[in-house]
């Protein structure tokens, strides 16, 4: 765990020490009102704020320290509802939407909580909280928890969030998205970075998806660089499948100083020396980052990725990052990279991750370029759609084409909304271009051509 800046923990200091002095905490003392409480959370539960959200800006990793500070007393239960729905979702869970190990740091602000003189008003705020917590945790933990609490009153509150509904999967799935989705623009992930192996493969959902909301959400991530340094350099961690994997997407989508760019480069190619088949298993997982919507894959990303791989190295992965080269440098327009593309994707079978992670690549420039397109300029679609062909060809590939001929269809529906006069010229354009390309391309058959330009006849009024 990474310890708070001193800078912080000055601020917290001061913090609750305003608490303790203030006339709002005096006020509730003396008169045990459930208003005056709320009038001391309003004056400095946003002070607390601020301070937290400066530290998960900057400092992400120190964010646990921060948050066990505030446990004491001093702080009278501020901002622990808060800090307790942080703990829940950042637990790794599995594909039964279960946490993959015990979550202590929940358990702590819990117990915290519940041991608080000021329990009956947060109790308040933490219902929905605790149930979610405890629908991911198993009943064995659960009961241990509620177990080690003395009052009865607060075991028989705690007993009661336990939700049978919630032990259906699809029950506990919806209700975890529901409740994540409160949090969707709270910046509160933190980890602590696996040093075994055995530690790794537990916590590497959640490693990810910190790093790719770190990398690509949050500007300011100058913190992680010492901490990806020792974790890519980390012996116990080398040549495991995970560790190539975060290893990569720290090589592309971080901007880290030469040094550990160097140091990375070297790790990657001992990784990739003491991994059994690491080529198949990284293209296997690009194609999964792929399809994760928190990862912004781009050119500048697989350029940067593929500057670290030795190309030295007789594996897939030296010829992918190779041809990656071609198509960003020389551009997918260009014969040069095409040729690339074609020698290296006739020497790998049709679906083989090599070729699938090629057609993607291409895939991308066609929907940036279609999807960015106004539609007073389809005339370039239609120059466009040449490289269609030439790429659907070489690929031979179904899902390729069904993938164009959605992208193809979305723009032209967006066009016959545009140009509804059907004697005008651009509509005429359009339709002659679709009617003759589309048939070819086998996106629709004349049956579809026909019932895409019909004049649809409006229905008469019931008056009428």
């Amino acid at each position: 765990m990474y310890e708070l800046l001193p800078e912080f923990l000055e601020r917290l200091e001061t913090i609750a020490g305003e608490i303790q002095e203030s006339e709002e905490l005096h006020h509730y003392l003396e008169e045990e009102e459930e208003s005056f409480y709320n009038t001391l959370k309003d004056t400095f539960e946003p002070v607390i704020n601020d301070l937290y959200a400066d530290v998960a800006a900057r400092y992400p990793l120190q964010l646990i320290h921060l948050e066990q500070i505030l446990l004491d007393p001093a702080f009278e239960g501020l901002f622990l509802p808060r800090i307790l729905g942080y703990s829940v979702l950042r637990g790794t869970i599995d594909a039964e939407y279960k946490y993959t190990r015990p979550q202590h740091h929940f358990q702590d602000i819990l117990l915290t909580i519940c041991n608080s003189a000021n329990f009956d008003l947060l109790k308040k705020r933490i219902g929905q909280t605790i149930q979610v917590g405890f629908a991911l945790s198993s009943d064995i933990w659960v009961t241990n928890l509620v177990n080690a609490i003395e009052n009865k009153r607060i075991r028989h509150y705690l007993t009661g969030l336990k939700s049978d509904r919630l032990r259906n999967i699809s029950e506990r799935k919806r209700d975890y998205a529901r409740y994540e989705r409160q949090f969707q623009h709270e910046n509160f992930l933190s980890i602590l970075f696996p040093e075994t192996a055995a530690e790794l493969t537990i916590e590497f959902p959640g490693v990810l998806r910190f790093l790719l909301y770190r990398l690509n959400e949050q500007p300011d991530n100058a913190s992680l660089i010492a901490p990806l340094d020792a974790f890519v350099s980390n012996e116990a961690l080398i040549g495991t499948k995970e560790h190539l994997c975060i290893s990569a997407v720290y090589a592309g989508f971080m901007e880290a100083p030469e040094a550990s760019r160097k140091n990375l480069s070297k790790v990657l190619t001992t990784a990739r020396g003491q991994l059994h088949e690491a080529d198949e298993k990284l293209l296997n997982f690009l194609l999964a980052l792929d399809e994760n919507p928190n990862a912004k894959m781009s050119p500048e990303a697989d350029l940067r990725m593929a500057s670290l791989f030795d190309r030295k190295q007789k594996d897939q992965l030296s010829d992918y990052f190779a041809v990656l080269e071609s198509i960003h440098q020389d551009g997918y327009t260009n014969e040069t990279a095409q040729e690339v593309v074609r020698k290296a994707y006739l020497s790998h079978e049709g679906l083989s991750p090599f070729n699938e992670g090629i057609r993607r690549t291409i895939f991308r420039y066609f929907s940036t370029f279609v999807n960015n397109l106004e539609l007073s300029d389809y005339p370039a679609f239609f120059d466009i759609t040449k490289l269609f062909s030439l790429y659907m060809s070489l690929f031979g590939n179904q899902q390729f084409n069904q993938r164009l001929k959605d992208l193809s269809m979305e723009y032209v529906h967006k066009l016959l909304a545009r140009y509804t006069d059907k004697r005008g010229r651009d509509y005429q354009d359009v339709k002659k271009f679709v009617s003759t390309t589309f048939v070819e391309f086998n996106f629709l058959d004349e049956k579809d051509i026909t019932n895409l330009f019909k004049t649809r006849r409006k229905r008469k009024s019931s008056e009428e």
